[in-house]
């Protein structure tokens, strides 16, 4: 199934747009979590910022520099996870792997495209191995930072544990 030229254009001018304003740009404080991501095959690289309280991503800051690609998912995957449950940015983030992973034979279902929102304007992103990287490096360092931020309140749990 092949996308019709004015949803290119506008899943284009989706991309530019997140590349030109992108949400959630800047470094955020306090954070529980930063990483650094580098795609080795391009340079770009993320560095991201999360602060996460009773399991929901409160608050998500990121700053890199590289291809438009990389910069606007960035922008796309932060719009969408603010505020929601970690599960929930983690099945967005295996959905987007999924779209990615597709090689232009989009795998999923109207109700998983519909929860992606703009990030399905990577779609046709899928169809350039090379490029797959770029559009997942911002998702990576999320996913990394959940994890880094989730080590550490179970580790900052613990010590309040022991020392009670």
């Amino acid at each position: 199934m092949s996308m019709s030229a004015p949803v290119d254009s506008m899943y284009q001018e989706i991309i530019i747009d997140h590349y030109k304003h992108p949400q959630h740009h800047g470094r955020i404080e306090p954070f529980d979590a930063e990483v650094h991501h580098v795609n080795p095959t391009c340079g770009d690289e993320v560095t991201l910022r999360v602060q996460i309280g009773d399991g929901v991503i409160h608050d998500l800051g990121w700053v890199g520099e590289g291809c438009s690609i990389s910069q606007a998912s960035t922008s796309v995957m932060s719009g969408l996870v603010v505020g929601k449950p970690v599960d929930e940015a983690m099945r967005l983030s295996e959905t987007f792997l999924a779209l990615m992973q597709s090689r232009g034979e989009n795998p999923l279902d109207e109700g998983e495209l519909d929860g992606l929102q703009d990030a399905v304007a990577f779609e046709g992103v899928s169809k350039y191995p090379a490029r797959v990287k770029c559009a997942l490096l911002g998702w990576m360092a999320m996913k990394g930072a959940v994890a880094e931020a989730a080590g550490t309140a179970r580790g900052s749990d613990a010590i309040a544990e022991e020392t009670r």
